[in-house]
């Protein structure tokens, strides 16, 4: 199983950018789905973005298609996630996860049937 850790977060105003990235141990990372969930104080985990093992497949809940954009190399066992023209209510704490690859259309990814979390970075966007 991976173990992923999450970087990039921080606080910005509304409009700017952010990348963050989730490296991740072992091996096996190639095998991997991988999404970027978020939540916001007082709400439930979101899906936000996910992507393929091959890359070639990308998913975006409506809120943030246009502006953000998902990424992985995995030669360097990293999944990116490049957010532009941020806005307040993308404020959250910002988690990477992986799930082995299954064939679940993206449209039913939910946080219960992940396979490994990384800890979180926190995105504050201020308006």
């Amino acid at each position: 199983q991976v173990q992923l850790v999450e970087s990039g977060g921080g606080l910005v105003q509304a409009g700017d950018s952010l990348r963050l990235a989730c490296v991740a141990s072992g091996r096996t990372f190639s095998t991997y789905d991988m999404g970027w969930f978020r939540q916001a104080p007082g709400k439930e985990r979101e899906f936000v973005a996910g992507i393929r093992w091959s890359g070639r497949s990308l998913y975006y809940r409506d809120s943030v298609k246009g502006r953000f954009t998902i990424s992985r190399d995995n030669a360097k066992n990293t999944v990116y996630l490049q957010m532009n023209s941020l806005k307040p209510e993308d404020t959250a704490v910002y988690y990477c996860a992986a799930k082995r690859q299954s064939g679940v259309a993206f449209g039913a990814w939910s946080k219960n049937i992940m396979d490994a979390w990384g800890q979180g970075t926190l995105v504050t966007v201020s308006s």
